[in-house]
């Protein structure tokens, strides 16, 4: 029996060439099209920080198996993830659970600073959708998902479950899509998914479902597209790069430039935990005002 590591390995690696072929598909159609939704510089960028990410996985796969393997041995129910039951459950709580995760990630920013590198991308076309960070766990993101071991799923079905859910949102990162209909009231379609990278004011942190979009709109974080402005995107405040290091690293450089220049703990806090925002800048000592010297007058006897 594979082991969950060698599990999402094998996945990974069949998915690579899956993607591969649909992002030269939506490439060839967005020609055919004559619509400018890919920028090949910065597609190149986007492929070098999956690869960086997929090299990277392995290890990480290999380290998220402990604490996995752990909550599933002191589990609290048995889910037979092979009835309709037991699948239905483990699709919903995946579901919910990255909900809460995708939020936390643009709410809190040590989780940013990995979820950062995947909102980074100025186009909104199928690379963007493997342009994935390389910090997960250093932020912790497995810490949403292993509830789901602790109440009695087996962690190869929740990486499998949790696998599928993404292979849905790559198709969701598409400009080429049209609306599609009554779907959208439950999907999370590649319109709905649009807006939550768009980096309009009215867009921002929006929209977090992964398959489906009815927690967006149980938990009033769901919006539509607005009707009088074209969707921007890319990183609020950050200039766009096309070095794979920069792209990986750049919010934890910022973040690291903020604790330096933070003048007090509760500064500190927020620069690591308080919602993306304005970089803290340095404070400057400011100056006395200079005053005319007074005069020492020398009174004669």
């Amino acid at each position: 029996m594979l082991s969950p590591a060698s599990f999402d390995t094998h996945l990974r690696v069949m998915i690579l060439f899956v993607a591969t072929g649909f992002i030269v598909l939506e490439y060839g159609l967005s020609r055919l099209a004559h619509h400018d939704g890919h920028d090949l510089k910065e597609s190149a960028a986007s492929f070098a920080v999956w690869i960086g990410h997929g090299a990277l996985r392995a290890l990480e796969a290999g380290l998220l198996a402990v604490p996995f393997a752990l909550a599933y041995q002191y589990r609290l129910f048995d889910f037979d993830t092979f009835s309709p039951l037991g699948l239905g459950a483990l699709f919903l709580l995946t579901e919910f659970a990255y909900y809460w995760y995708h939020r936390a990630s643009h709410r809190i920013r040590w989780l940013w600073a990995t979820h950062a590198v995947h909102h980074s991308s100025t186009r909104m076309n199928l690379t963007a959708a493997v342009r994935l960070g390389w910090t997960g766990t250093i932020s912790g993101h497995f810490l949403f998902f292993l509830p789901l071991a602790f109440l009695g799923f087996h962690p190869i079905a929740i990486v499998g479950m949790l696998t599928i859910n993404l292979a849905y949102q790559f198709f969701t990162h598409t400009e080429l899509s049209p609306r599609l209909g009554p779907l959208e009231w439950v999907l999370n379609t590649p319109a709905h998914h649009r807006v939550h990278h768009a980096s309009n004011t009215a867009c921002l942190d929006r929209n977090y479902g992964g398959v489906l979009i009815v927690f967006d709109r149980l938990f009033g974080t769901f919006a539509e597209a607005p009707k009088d402005e074209p969707l921007r995107y890319g990183l609020v405040g950050v200039k766009p790069s096309l070095n794979p290091l920069k792209i990986a690293f750049g919010e934890w450089a910022r973040m690291g430039r903020d604790l330096g220049n933070a003048g007090s703990w509760r500064e500190r806090v927020r620069a690591v935990l308080a919602p993306p925002g304005p970089p803290i800048r340095p404070k400057t000592v400011a100056e006395k005002p200079r005053t005319a010297p007074t005069p020492f007058i020398i009174q004669g006897e």
